[in-house]
């Protein structure tokens, strides 16, 4: 039990630091990164954040392995993408392993984001 407070507290501020961040964001910082290719370790093709979503962020996206259509990445089109900052932490840890093969640091987090509310 003891552990499990302890991890959630460190969950929760780790969130705060992040949601903080975001404000401090740099949007050209961000557009590079997006479209920045990441080599991988595995040999196969580099990967960017345009691999599925795509260079226009008012469009819809594709993910290469599985062919899932990913909702448009821009606010201005889809309101409800970046409102749940646990959505929003999920997809980061999820994504910034896939593509960069590592975890994205606050600041790259807040680049990203950045960037995005800028479409």
């Amino acid at each position: 039990m003891k552990q499990h407070l302890i991890a959630w507290g460190i969950s929760s501020a780790l969130l705060v630091c992040a949601i903080v961040s975001w404000a401090a964001g740099d949007p050209k910082a961000g557009e590079m990164a997006w479209v920045k290719e990441y080599p991988q370790a595995d040999g196969s093709p580099a990967r960017s954040c345009v691999t599925c979503h795509g260079r226009d962020l008012k469009q819809p996206g594709r993910q290469v392995n599985t062919g899932k259509v990913i909702e448009p990445m821009a606010p201005s089109v889809n309101p409800q993408r970046l409102k749940e900052p646990e959505k929003v932490e999920k997809w980061f840890a999820r994504n910034c392993r896939w593509t960069l093969g590592r975890e994205c640091t606050p600041a790259e987090k807040a680049d990203f984001l950045a960037y995005l509310q800028t479409q």
